[in-house]
């Protein structure tokens, strides 16, 4: 497998003097970051999308080969609830289009608050090109179902894997040809970090999932303090020391 290491989001106060040095300045944070991963989740889109010509800036700053995985906004997940995709999900890849290769996965996260409902996510799957992969964050128990599942295979579509607290907090469901992970919140010290075990089994997880050219995105969220940074780093490292690829 091919395993795609990163970070939700970079930019982090508490991130200076972890990954970017004290005195550089933020608008250079992009730069920075791609000189250590080779993928991002884009989570401020999930607050407000940007203009086509800021996704076009972002792709002449990053280099060849880089990813930039997409969080969809809230007013198609959380306000509309996945009801009437057809205009907001035209609308999002009409500007990410501006990434051009090197835009990445789209992550639809539903509201927590939000119950089962497959017959709108098969909807909105629908309007996605067959190109492009979107993976699924459910966080309601109800949506942890056969017809679900289903829905997810039909598209191509990945099921999210979420873990809080070094435990998956979804079925380690296998419905696309790709994986993508979410590490939200780590049990070791300092707060938020994951600990080696945990590392190790998320990375014995994705092995006995995933093989061969196969990619697995996976995005450290527990970004308080640069935990997600040394955990990222920490968890590429390991991943080369196997027989994943990790970048």
């Amino acid at each position: 497998m091919v395993v795609h290491v990163g970070t939700s989001g970079w930019q982090y106060d508490s991130w200076r003097g972890v990954l970017y040095p004290p005195g550089l300045a933020q608008r250079r944070w992009l730069e920075r970051y791609a000189e250590v991963f080779a993928t991002v989740e884009n989570n401020g889109t999930f607050y407000r999308l940007p203009r086509r010509e800021t996704f076009e800036s972002w792709r002449e700053r990053l280099p060849a080969g880089f990813v930039m995985a997409v969080k969809a906004s809230r007013y198609l997940t959380h306000i509309r609830r996945l009801r009437d995709p057809d205009e907001p999900v035209r609308r999002l890849l009409d500007v990410a289009a501006g990434l051009g290769d090197r835009l990445g996965p789209v992550l639809l996260q539903l509201p927590p608050n939000l119950p089962a409902e497959p017959d709108r996510l098969d909807d909105c799957l629908t309007r996605f090109p067959r190109g492009v992969r979107v993976a699924v964050e459910p966080r309601h128990e109800s949506w942890w179902s056969g017809e679900v599942r289903a829905v997810l295979e039909r598209h191509g579509a990945a099921l999210c894997w979420a873990d809080r607290r070094g435990r998956p907090v979804t079925p380690l469901w296998r419905t696309a040809d790709w994986g993508y992970l979410r590490l939200h919140e780590g049990a070791a010290r300092p707060w938020p970090s994951y600990g080696g075990q945990a590392l190790r089994g998320w990375a014995d997880r994705l092995a006995g999932t995933w093989a061969g050219d196969e990619d697995v995105y996976v995005y450290f969220n527990n970004d308080p303090g640069g935990a997600a940074v040394r955990n990222a780093v920490r968890f590429g490292g390991l991943l080369r020391r196997t027989d994943a690829v990790g970048t």
